[in-house]
């Protein structure tokens, strides 16, 4: 159990800021708003009287549709930003946007964005809670959070997991939180993908592999990465085709992982080129499993952020 009852930041902007123990509390709350996630009154009070703005720069199913699942579930009032028809395309300013929201008197700002960096730029100027959706290349907190929580409640433990983490990583949010989060827990993590898609520069204990099968022995966990198509240039690799005759995971490749090993990605999928619907759809994939997680995970980061505040 953790020794520690909330979080030290009044943010959530990088996995980067939490410590291990900080991990754990977030899981082990999660936990607990799983189980009411199970029941037929799927609603608590907890943030009753509490506002969230969710302000997406960037399109997004998943990550938007779990986070307003979870401020719901927590009896939060919740405004949902849209940028099509705000002042942005009119020239504003993301300074103003934000001081404006705050001027509303908001209590939670969730953000995705296009620029690195975006979520630490706002929490500087606004006394409400930041909680970063995902900005550029940068971070991801909570999806790393949501695959660590799906993650021991299949295996029940971190620490000598073998963890692969396959795709783009040179462009992966995704995979910059996991590295981080999933080495702090104990797991040891490799990367597996064409060399134009790594980055020139790896954590301290993470390994890397360019040949899939290799990289794929004997691992306990295999996370798919989509290949990022609209934060990449040309040249990266020849074609999708020849992408997936090389790090495409089929059953064949999924064979050289354990025999218990699990298969996760954050979604969306490209079928056929990162990953067969074969896989995809199998007993060893946790895809959805992912999805229903990341209502209880987000709803355990509000519920912990509030803590913080009270």
């Amino acid at each position: 159990m953790p020794i520690i009852q909330s979080l030290k930041s009044k943010d959530l902007l990088g996995v980067k800021d939490l410590s291990q123990d900080e991990i754990h509390l977030i899981l082990e709350t999660a936990t607990g708003f799983k189980e009411v996630l199970g029941r037929d009154i799927k609603k608590v009070p907890a943030l009753r009287g509490k506002t969230v703005v969710n302000l997406f720069f960037e399109p997004s199913t998943r990550t938007k549709t779990s986070f307003e699942l979870a401020e719901k579930r927590l009896s939060t009032d919740v405004l949902n930003f849209s940028v099509p028809t705000s002042s942005v395309v009119k020239g504003e300013s993301l300074f103003d946007t934000i001081k404006t929201i705050e001027a509303y008197g908001v209590d939670f700002v969730v953000i995705r964005h296009s620029s690195s960096g975006a979520p630490d730029f706002i929490a500087r100027h606004v006394r409400a809670s930041v909680i970063n959706a995902g900005d550029g290349v940068h971070e991801h907190p909570t999806q790393a959070l949501l695959d660590a929580f799906t993650i021991r409640e299949r295996k029940g433990f971190f620490p000598g997991l073998e963890v692969a983490i396959v795709g783009d990583i040179l462009h992966s949010r995704v995979a910059k939180s996991n590295m981080q989060s999933l080495s702090m827990l104990g797991a040891k993590v490799r990367l597996i993908g064409p060399p134009t898609l790594m980055p020139p520069h790896v954590p301290e204990g993470v390994r890397v592999f360019y040949d899939m099968d290799k990289g794929l022995k004997d691992v306990d966990v295999i996370m798919m990465l989509r290949i990022q198509m609209e934060r990449q240039g040309k040249g990266f690799f020849p074609s999708t085709q020849e992408y997936y005759r090389y790090w495409g995971l089929n059953l064949r490749r999924l064979n050289s992982a354990k025999k218990d090993a699990i298969v996760m990605h954050p979604g969306p999928m490209n079928r056929g080129i990162e990953i067969t619907s074969e896989v995809a759809d199998s007993p060893q994939s946790v895809i959805l499993d992912q999805v229903t997680n990341g209502i209880a995970v987000r709803m355990a980061v509000l519920y912990l952020l509030a803590a913080e505040r009270a």
